[in-house]
């Protein structure tokens, strides 16, 4: 094969996948996400469908912009949720909030991350800020978040 051939079949090759990792787009750490809005909490125990990997106690942070996008359906670029998962005690017929598990990200910017529906994902392990979890540009995040293309692929949904 000629020399002059192999960059136009790595170009060809590697093309398809910068748009779906979001044509170059990183999810930043969430500084000061916990005095954002406080969107909602849940718990998901083991049994439950989504336990590997996320049985824990979920808190869901929005910022100004995400909350305007709960409540009229449409999310502006720079939209965050963050998803701050926890570990919990199970004692006295109590959950309680134990080690952080990882902060999941999710960044609207319908450009950078256009091949994901406009969202970035990542998720941080534990308490780092830079240990990043997400290692196919979100394409599995995403894969779930198709379930809730009528909502803008946000789950979270606006509580008065």
């Amino acid at each position: 094969m000629s020399k002059l051939w192999l960059p136009v079949l790595v170009l060809v090759a590697v093309v398809p996948f910068v748009g779906a990792f979001g044509a170059g787009g990183v999810v930043s750490f969430p500084e000061g996400y916990r005095y954002w809005t406080h969107a909602k909490s849940m718990v998901i125990q083991p049994g439950h469908s989504l336990e590997d990997p996320f049985a824990g106690i979920h808190h869901i942070y929005v910022n100004e912009k995400a909350t305007k996008g709960l409540a009229n359906g449409h999310y502006d670029d720079g939209a965050v949720f963050v998803f701050d998962l926890l570990n919990y005690h199970d004692a006295g017929n109590a959950l309680t909030e134990s080690d952080r598990k990882f902060i999941g990200v999710m960044e609207y910017d319908a450009q950078a991350f256009e091949a994901t529906g406009g969202w970035g994902f990542e998720a941080f392990a534990g308490d780092s800020r830079t240990e990043r979890l997400v290692g196919d540009g979100g394409i599995s995040c995403f894969g779930c978040h198709m379930a809730a293309k009528d909502t803008a692929y946000v789950f979270t949904t606006y509580r008065k």
